[in-house]
């Protein structure tokens, strides 16, 4: 049962497991079907089991989590799962990327998809239209991606843990920002834009989206500016509806509009979302476990290793003013 398990660091050192995994090894859902601890995974279990409140009415203090040495084991996992949810509350890599790929290395081979021959037809007794995968020449190294916050356990130790939740999630939020950029200098990397004069207009967009004429562009990525203009125009008073009941922009002509602060001004990146890129994962979120459990808490430092690759070459456009 979860009130049995012995808490302790080296639940975090345990190679190919997570501190949850790990937990939930020792102590499976599975049997809690039917109980009030059904929907409840390992480690909120742990919570459970020590009175300890997150969130809600009657919310514990920080320092809730080092009444025990065993209880202080949990305050890591709740850093780690506070700072992935800002990440991915601020990521755009779900609405751009076709596959994620998880590697235990620092660096990936990355390749790419080109169409060799047009159509797909052949005659009799005739080789059929080819397509060329290649690998590249060279791996590229994962780039590791985090911040570090400066803290000590006296500043904390009073505050609400669901206030200080927050906090932590404004800095998963700002790691998933820089990820964010990365992923559009990469897409963005070699491309020729197609280019529009004085302002923008529905008409630029939708020859931008048909310049794309073997994929289907269902994305665009935009400059803050841009978008706003776009959004001024009288073509999209029309996909306000559309906008109050999904949250998100959308087209006439069915793409999402997607507002990056990290392209260039007045510059839009469209892209095919079901075959464009890929991103690849050499970790998970990272906290350093030891030094929050030992030292209760002096600074706090979460990292993620990641990069990316354009997997079919056309499935990515960018659009910019002809100046640039």
């Amino acid at each position: 049962m979860y009130n049995d398990i012995k808490l302790e660091k080296g639940l975090y050192s345990i190679t190919g497991k997570s501190f949850t995994e790990a937990l939930e090894s020792l102590d499976p859902s599975g049997e809690y079907k039917g109980t009030e601890f059904e929907g409840l995974d390992a480690y909120e279990r742990q919570l459970k089991r020590f009175d300890i409140k997150v969130s809600g009415a009657g919310c514990d203090k920080v320092e809730k989590f080092f009444l025990s040495t065993e209880s202080a084991v949990l305050f890591p996992e709740y850093i780690r799962r506070q700072v992935k949810a800002g990440m991915d509350d601020a990521s755009i890599l779900p609405d751009i990327t076709a596959a994620e790929t998880k590697t235990d290395s620092l660096d990936y081979r990355a390749f790419t998809i080109t169409k060799v021959d047009s159509g797909s037809t052949a005659n009799q007794l005739s080789n059929l239209p080819q397509s060329t995968v290649k690998l590249a020449s060279s791996a590229s190294a994962l780039t590791k991606y985090g911040r570090r916050f400066s803290c000590s356990y006296e500043a904390i130790r009073k505050q609400r843990i669901e206030a200080f939740g927050v906090i932590l999630r404004t800095l998963g939020a700002q790691i998933s920002r820089s990820i964010n950029d990365a992923c559009i200098s990469a897409l963005s990397t070699g491309l020729t834009p197609v280019t529009y004069s004085g302002s923008i207009s529905y008409g630029t967009l939708a020859s931008f989206w048909a310049s794309m004429a073997d994929y289907d562009m269902d994305v665009m990525l935009c400059a803050p500016g841009l978008m706003a203009e776009i959004l001024a125009l009288n073509e999209m008073k029309y996909c306000v509806t559309d906008f109050m009941s999904s949250g998100k922009v959308v087209t006439p002509y069915g793409v999402t509009l997607i507002k990056c602060s990290g392209m260039t001004a007045d510059t839009a990146l469209g892209l095919d979302s079901k075959c464009a890129a890929e991103v690849v994962f050499g970790s998970d979120v990272i906290v350093d476990y030891d030094k929050l459990i030992s030292n209760q808490c002096d600074e706090i430092a979460a990292s993620v290793l990641c990069g990316f690759s354009v997997l079919t070459s056309g499935a990515v456009k960018k659009l910019a003013p002809a100046s640039t």
